[in-house]
């Protein structure tokens, strides 16, 4: 499985907003803690606004902030808003492929793959990131 930098960039765009909700964080802010070209940093913002995960606010006085709570953001809300489909397999989405003969039996296991994946990603929480509750789910 191959995480793509855009997720995990939107996953540490959404840690640093969720450790400081006292005020909005700049582009420049997180791309400086982070170590994430500033550039980059716009796009994911960008994609995390529209999906509902962040919002904006213009101005000297402005920056990003979760759009929700963190324990409400889940990381494969994070995934979904940059990547769009979750698993895909020679770059096609998991529902279009099919398999002939001896390899028929790779539709289930690719099936299994992804829901045993997305229940993961949809039960750990940027909260969770935040202390050690998600390295102990992925643990068990």
């Amino acid at each position: 499985m191959r995480i793509s930098a855009r997720a995990d960039y939107a996953i540490r765009v959404l840690l640093e907003l969720a450790a400081d909700t006292t005020r909005p964080i700049t582009c420049e802010a997180v791309a400086s803690t982070q170590d994430i070209p500033a550039r980059f940093i716009k796009a994911v913002l960008r994609d995390l606004r529209q999906a509902g995960l962040v919002r904006s606010q213009r101005g000297c006085e402005g920056g990003y902030w979760l759009a929700r709570d963190a324990a409400e953001i889940t990381v494969r809300d994070a995934v979904a808003a940059v990547d769009g489909e979750f698993l895909s397999v020679r770059g096609e989405p998991r529902p279009a492929l099919a398999y002939h003969g001896t390899a028929a039996g790779l539709t289930p296991f690719w099936s299994g793959l992804e829901s045993g994946l997305a229940a993961i990603l949809r039960a750990t929480t940027i909260a969770d990131l935040l202390t050690d509750a998600a390295a102990d789910r992925v643990a068990t």
